[in-house]
């Protein structure tokens, strides 16, 4: 109740502009203090990312050129959902293009918004195990090489930067905390002077 309270209300929309993969549509909208003004939102048809475990602890990433960022990123596996497509059929779909193994066994972790502040991209991150070779058949406009990581050597690249991947970070992250990736807990040794009598 109190969303639909507080909710904008659109006065007019119109495109600024259509793509093969995105649609920015400007809106002008009305505040609930009755000020307003502008919203310009990319629509996109949403999107999967897979975390592809080849044994507990090691994970395949992929490394491509990302010409937003004008530089090589290394991410997990990852595409955008096909008209009339789910997205568990889209992670299996991707998982096998980009890095030329299937998962025998797929499960949905979670999914978020990417950054809706400006776009309508919600994404779907799965866990994909017992991978087989298969082969890869990225895009025609895509240039992918792929190699193992250690979940433990990924936390280290995202802490010094050498992963700078939103959705990569998420993944990683989710593995270091929940299920099969999780790290294991170590005994403390209690610390010199903290033993014994008071």
């Amino acid at each position: 109740m109190a969303d639909t309270i507080m909710s904008e209300r659109i006065i007019r929309a119109g495109y600024a502009y259509s793509g093969r993969l995105l649609k920015l549509r400007v809106a002008q909208v009305k505040l609930p203090s009755g000020r307003k003004t502008t919203r310009e939102i990319v629509e996109h048809p949403g999107a999967v990312a897979i975390v592809p475990l080849l044994d507990n602890r090691r994970i395949l990433v992929t490394r491509q050129y990302r010409a937003a960022a004008r530089k090589y990123l290394m991410e997990i596996p990852a595409g955008t959902l096909e008209p009339s497509e789910s997205a568990p059929a889209c992670a299996k779909r991707e998982l096998a293009e980009e890095t030329g193994y299937k998962a025998k066994r797929i499960r949905k972790l979670f999914s978020c918004y990417l950054a809706p502040g400006y776009s309508t991209e919600r994404i779907h991150f799965f866990l994909g195990e017992r991978l087989v070779r298969t082969k890869a058949r990225p895009a025609e406009d895509e240039t992918i090489t792929v190699q193992s990581m250690d979940l433990d050597e990924g936390l280290r690249a995202i802490e010094t930067g050498k992963i700078e991947d939103a959705k990569t970070i998420c993944g990683f992250y989710y593995l270091a905390t929940h299920g099969k990736g999780q790290r294991r807990k170590t005994r403390r040794r209690p610390s010199a002077g903290l033993t014994g009598d008071r």
